[in-house]
This record gives structure tokens, C-alpha cells and sequence, in this order.
């Protein structure tokens, strides 16, 4: 919910119990079509993805708001401070992702939906599930061989195909309590030899041998974000900022021209280990105003 107190803008989100006031520049109103991963080699109809966002003077997001915003509604409510709205998309929904990766100062996102958590009896309950599905697995299997194996496999694509997903998480669900665990230790395992660069849930970034350097970007966005350049020698080097309280990570071609900016926390030394094993150059500094203005500006797409 957006009010005016003076000059000042007010966001609530009562979700989550936070205010947000802040005086914006501009309102950008935004929407694009994003692709979103494939499930089970099956691409997924584009979603579009929209929002607000508050800008200062120059042109710096100073808070994210995504969700469905009218725009005659947004308009109305910026005239009356006369606050100037920039809207429509672009025809291509990379210039929408780098603006929104220009993140200022202070930026923050609200969303409006508050994230419940578990009581701890449930996650006892939905684990010992899950134990009882793998010992239950693991019997058959023993017990009537590959061909039951087989069954369950192709019992599991029926279900993956034309059952609704939520059903297919309360009765798999379990299981990735269990397996979960094991993948996120193998990733930390391949973090620490500098094979990947980021957390398990994405983003994160990786080269297979031979191939361009991708992105692994969080669910539910799609590969066809992955790869950054268009040869394994595109990508030359890496560079890890810190803006004021701002930090990320800027990925450049040969010729120096930034090619993906991803705005976060990317650990130094995971970095510099990543960017050494695959041949990348490295570099970490602080980064004045005029260059990060330059550089989020000329950058070609973002991970906003």
C-alpha cells in the first residue's frame, strides 16, 4: 500500500510488518515476458513479470515492488506530486533487467506475501515420511528387482505429468528433505574448488568443459538466461564491487564491455578461487559513483 505523507512516500507491507518512506524521483513501471524453467523437458509458457519501482535522480532503484500495478492508477497517484512515471515495455526484456539491477543505496524490495514457517513437529512428521518412502523404494526394488525400479520411474513421470504439482510435492516432498541435504554438501564441495560460484538455490555460476560460462539462476527463471556470451572466450574477467552499502558482481567480455551484472553478495575468496581455476581475470575494489553508473548502464542484461 503506497501513501503520501507531504513529500514523502510511504510503502507499507503489512505481510511482513515493514514501512518503507522515501522521497522518489520517478516512478517506473515495468512488465516483460520471462521464459521459465523447463519441467521435465517440457518448456513452460512464459509469465510476466511486473512491478514498480521508485527511482532517484538518477535513475537508481530505490525500491522494488513487484506485482500487478495499474497503470492509470500509478499515474493518478503520482500527479499528485507531480512525479513523472516511466512505463511500457521495452519489446525485450533485457533493458527492464538492468534497470532494475540499478540498485541505489539503501534499496530494498517488498513483495507483500510474509513466508510461513514450519512448526517443528511438522518437519519431524514430513521427515519420517520421507525415511518411510525410501525404505519403501529401496524394499521393492530389493525385493522384485530392476523391472520394479523401472515401474517406479515411469509411475513417477505419469505423476509429474498429469497430476497437479502441489499433490506430486506432498507425497515426494519428503524425500527431498532428505536428499536435499546431500546435494547442498556436494555444491559446497564444488564451491570450495572453485567450480562453482554462489549458493545451492541459485544464482550461481558455472563453466562446463569447454562451454561458455552459464548462469544457474534461482526457480522459477528459465535457461535461457544461462549462457553469458556467445564462445567459451567470450567472458574475460570478473569484477567484484562494493558500491556504499551495495554489492556485486560484473562480468566482461575480451574487449573489457560488461556483459552481465549481478548485484548481491558474492564471497571474495569463492570469486577469486572460481575466476583462477577457469582462466578468468580477477578483480576486486571499491567502486566510485561515476563508475557504477557507468556500469550498470552499459551492462548488456542483469539478474535483478
Amino acid at each position: 500500500m503506497l501513501t503520501w505523507d507531504g513529500d514523502t512516500l510511504v510503502a507499507a507491507d503489512p505481510a511482513n510488518a515493514r514501512t518503507v518512506r522515501l522521497t522518489p524521483a520517478a516512478f517506473r513501471h515495468y512488465w516483460y515476458e520471462q521464459a521459465l524453467a523447463e519441467v521435465n523437458g517440457k518448456k513452460k509458457e512464459p509469465a510476466v513479470v511486473g512491478g514498480l519501482a521508485l527511482l532517484d535522480a538518477d535513475g537508481l532503484v530505490l525500491l522494488d515492488l513487484p506485482g500487478e500495478w495499474r497503470g492509470w492508477e500509478v499515474r493518478r497517484f503520482a500527479s499528485v506530486r507531480g512525479v513523472p512515471v516511466h512505463e511500457g515495455p521495452t519489446g525485450r526484456p533485457e533493458p527492464v533487467r538492468v534497470a532494475l539491477a540499478r540498485r541505489a543505496p539503501g534499496w530494498t524490495r517488498l513483495t507483500g506475501r510474509s513466508r510461513p514457517r514450519p512448526s517443528g513437529r511438522r518437519r519431524i512428521a514430513v521427515l519420517c515420511l520421507g525415511v518411510g518412502g525410501l525404505l519403501v523404494m529401496a524394499y521393492v526394488t530389493a525385493t522384485l528387482g530392476g523391472a520394479a525400479w523401472r515401474a517406479l520411474s515411469w509411475l513417477g513421470r505419469l505423476l509429474l505429468d498429469g497430476v497437479e504439482h502441489k499433490w506430486v510435492l506432498v507425497v515426494f516432498g519428503p524425500l527431498a528433505l532428505l536428499t536435499g541435504p546431500l546435494r547442498r554438501g556436494f555444491h559446497r564441495l564444488r564451491v570450495k574448488r572453485g567450480a562453482v560460484l554462489g549458493p545451492p538455490g541459485g544464482p550461481f555460476l558455472f563453466i562446463r568443459r569447454g562451454d561458455v560460462l552459464r548462469i544457474h539462476p534461482a526457480p522459477p527463471l528459465a535457461a535461457d538466461r544461462l549462457a553469458i556470451g556467445l564462445g567459451p572466450r567470450d567472458v574475460a574477467g570478473l569484477l567484484l564491487y562494493r558500491y556504499e552499502s551495495l554489492r556485486g558482481l560484473f562480468v566482461f567480455d575480451v574487449n573489457g564491455r560488461p556483459l552481465r551484472h549481478l548485484p548481491g553478495p558474492w564471497p571474495p575468496e569463492e570469486t577469486y578461487r572460481f575466476a583462477v581455476r577457469h582462466g578468468l581475470g580477477c578483480e576486486i575494489r571499491a567502486l566510485s559513483r561515476e563508475e557504477y553508473l557507468d556500469l550498470t548502464a552499459r551492462v548488456r542484461d542483469a539478474l535483478p
